[in-house]
């Protein structure tokens, strides 16, 4: 599974555009996992929304991950959930998902991010690595220091949250994060579409020096 481009939805950080057309957008631009985070939408209105992203990653050849509710997930039939450090514990997570269901896990220390893998956690994202005003209960950011010694301390894939834009993916990429999860830098923008594929593009020349691979919109 790719973790390169993790794009997490936000109607108000996206101009008011929805969920459904923002994760459009950025499966048109590459994204390679698309996350549905909405604290404020009813249960019902959250399932018929990650139902319709849903068949869109599956279209994409992208995989859709749920914020928090792990109910939804399991109803949909998504791929996977993102579980906090408030939400379910991951060992009981673990016990009631399919085989193959992935769990990812946002953690700010070592010691969290080595309790994610021993309690069953496929990804880890580290949030924030720098200050972001995407996320009110983000906090401060961790910085790349943490990140470094997350990388040094777990096998898990390494997504970095918080604070990340184009200037900065590549220190992101080079401390040891295997992707990015992203809201603003491609959410934010007008053409999120264009946004998604350059930090893609950006990704790929952090993860092969000297190659500058294109990367094109999907049609």
């Amino acid at each position: 599974m790719a973790y390169d481009l993790y794009i997490i939805t936000d109607e108000q950080i996206g101009r008011g555009r929805s969920h459904t057309e923002l994760a459009r957008m950025a499966l048109l631009g590459g994204a390679d996992i698309i996350q549905l985070r909405d604290k404020r939408m009813d249960a019902a209105s959250l399932y018929r929304t990650a139902t319709e992203i849903l068949a869109m990653t599956r279209d994409a050849g992208a995989c859709f991950i749920m914020n928090d509710r792990l109910d939804i997930a399991l109803a949909t039939g998504a791929d996977g959930v993102h579980l906090g450090q408030q939400d379910m514990p991951i060992s009981e997570a673990r016990r009631i998902v399919p085989r193959d269901f992935i769990i990812g896990s946002s953690v700010g220390s070592v010691d969290e991010a080595i309790q994610a893998e021993i309690s069953g956690a496929d990804y880890l994202a580290l949030s924030p690595v720098f200050a972001t005003t995407s996320k009110d209960d983000a906090g401060c950011g961790h910085g790349l220091s943490t990140l470094s010694a997350i990388r040094d301390a777990t096998r898990l894939p390494i997504v970095a949250i918080g604070g990340i834009t184009r200037e900065n993916i590549g220190s992101v990429i080079g401390a040891g994060a295997d992707g990015a999860a992203v809201i603003s830098a491609v959410i934010g923008e007008e053409d999120v579409a264009a946004a998604a594929a350059e930090l893609k593009r950006q990704i790929a020349v952090a993860k092969n020096p000297g190659r500058t691979p294109p990367v094109q919109q999907k049609v």
